[in-house]
């Protein structure tokens, strides 16, 4: 994604989430991500300051694992701050 693209993108993700929901709140992210335990920490340790309920499971295979995140967060800025941490994440996907 280019950097404007990326903008476009996260303020309407912005603007939405003040729309459709009171914060604080509880926000749910889910990520798909290669099978490399050092990816797997890496999410973790994004998300671990924040006391998250944080779920991993493997695909059939264990080419991929999915990532599960439940976090306590005070406003859309700082959803988007973590989807932007965990975009470094060589061959991460964001659902």
């Amino acid at each position: 994604m280019e950097k404007k693209d990326s903008e476009e993108f996260y303020g309407r993700l912005r603007e939405q989430l003040w729309e459709n929901t009171q914060w604080p709140s509880n926000y749910f992210y889910k990520f798909i991500v290669p099978t490399d335990e050092s990816k797997i920490k890496a999410i973790h340790a994004i998300f671990d300051t924040k006391g998250a309920v944080i779920e991993s499971k493997k695909s059939k295979k264990g080419t991929y694992t999915s990532v599960s995140i439940t976090v306590h967060l005070k406003n859309p800025d700082e959803v988007i701050k973590k989807y932007k941490e965990v975009s470094v994440i060589e061959g991460i996907i964001s659902l």
